[in-house]
């Protein structure tokens, strides 16, 4: 399985993939306001490679739960200063998590090679049209409604297959617009409109996303819900290594995280005992 992103090749099977997240936001939920200085995005940026993530995703947009919508010119002066400081000195590839498609536009014109779009349940077409365009990545990711009203009653009759149905849709629905199938990754959305029930579902059925022929993407790092299973408050990253290490077991290929050297390790040693058991 090829993944074409620009200039960028990843051929499957090979080692999972870390992409690392980059806020350049004042209200993330974890990290807003931590790199909204470009000198200090791109340190971390550089940071997150040198602990082993092999693609940076950098967003200037909140996606939180409850989150009020930005405005373009605002989210431009956010990420492009590190897009264009970042694009000369990283040998990684770039993603531009943004909703916007004149923002993914400038992002790929600075250098980056991926889209990350949650509103990818959009009917415009002007998003898809620029991935085409520019040959870029797109991630296409499952969310029910809006980062601003998607938790406030999601409801499925079957959350795995309504997920399902939507990639069969919305590949057919990209290839339409002039996406090379090359270029498609598929995520869930854990936490995109989704109860903690849902997001336990999807978890238990990731494997069955295998049919679609592209490389899935997880992002569970920092959200909510892995409070909600905790015992005792205290670090979500435990829960965040579980499920890591469980969707890689389960085939998934790209792992989203904030912790990029502790995902790094947890998936590691999580192949190399799927080795041993190939082998026997």
């Amino acid at each position: 399985m090829l993944l074409r992103a620009r200039r960028f090749e990843f051929t499957f099977p090979r080692p999972a993939i870390v992409m690392g997240v980059l806020n350049v936001t004042p209200d993330s939920f974890s990290d807003g306001g931590q790199f909204l200085e470009p000198k200090a995005a791109v340190d971390h940026a550089l940071r997150l490679v040198k602990e082993g993530a092999e693609i940076i995703d950098i967003g200037g947009e909140s996606t939180r739960p409850g989150a009020s919508p930005v405005e373009e010119a605002e989210e431009l002066r956010r990420v492009m200063p590190v897009i264009e400081l970042l694009a000369d000195r990283l040998k990684a590839p770039i993603s531009i998590d943004t909703m916007k498609p004149g923002v993914a536009r400038a992002a790929l014109e600075a250098g980056a090679s991926l889209i990350n779009d949650v509103a990818a349940n959009r009917q415009d077409e002007a998003m898809w049209r620029v991935a085409a365009e520019f040959g870029a990545a797109y991630v296409c990711v499952h969310m029910q409604g809006t980062p601003s009203t998607m938790q406030a009653h999601p409801l499925y009759a079957d959350v795995a297959r309504e997920v399902g149905d939507f990639f069969s849709e919305r590949i057919e629905r990209l290839s339409y617009c002039g996406m090379a199938f090359e270029q498609l990754i598929l995520d869930p959305g854990i936490g995109f409109g989704k109860t903690l029930e849902h997001n336990l579902r999807l978890l238990a059925n990731l494997r069955g996303f295998a049919r679609f022929g592209r490389p899935l993407v997880l992002g569970v790092s920092r959200k909510s819900f892995l409070g909600k299973m905790a015992r005792t408050p205290g670090s979500p990253l435990p829960g965040a290594l579980a499920c890591a290490s469980l969707a890689v077991e389960d085939g998934v290929q790209i792992i989203r995280a904030h912790d990029v050297a502790e995902t790094v390790s947890a998936i590691r040693m999580t192949e190399a005992i799927l080795a041993k058991k190939e082998t026997g």
